[in-house]
């Protein structure tokens, strides 16, 4: 008797977030703190991987516009939070243990990129298209 294996999902939480955040101009990877982090040209950090990092939820946390992490957290607290360390300047956790929209994790990605990254790649990135979800 031979067993068929679990099926094949497709890519992990992990997986596509890091692909979306390398999707981004100059964008780099590396460990942080223990998770993988992306950063822009290896020195700001844009998206932070949480796996159960301080708790039991699997998540990424992000850098936001002004205003951003307030409204969205309070709009829908199942999906978003205020994540330890950052979140008091304004950073945003988003869980991704619930059912994810990977378009919505794109453009979340992509506004903690332009909010941290120099004015020439925001350009850069405003004549590409847009990273894939």
């Amino acid at each position: 008797m031979t067993s068929a294996g679990p099926k094949a999902t497709g890519p992990g939480p992990l997986d596509r977030l890091r692909r979306i955040c390398l999707a981004l101009p100059e964008a780099t990877e590396r460990p942080s703190h223990g998770e993988p982090t992306w950063f822009v040209r290896g020195k700001t950090t844009f998206v932070t991987y949480a796996d159960h990092h301080h708790d039991d939820r699997l998540a990424f946390w992000c850098a936001a516009p002004p205003g951003a992490q307030e409204a969205l957290v309070a709009a829908d607290p199942e999906r978003y939070f205020r994540p330890p360390y950052v979140g008091h300047r304004g950073w945003l956790g988003v869980y991704l243990d619930v059912p994810v929209d990977w378009q919505e994790i794109a453009e979340l990605v992509t506004d903690a990129y332009r909010t941290v990254a120099p004015r020439r790649l925001v350009a850069q990135l405003d004549t590409e298209a847009p990273p894939p979800p």
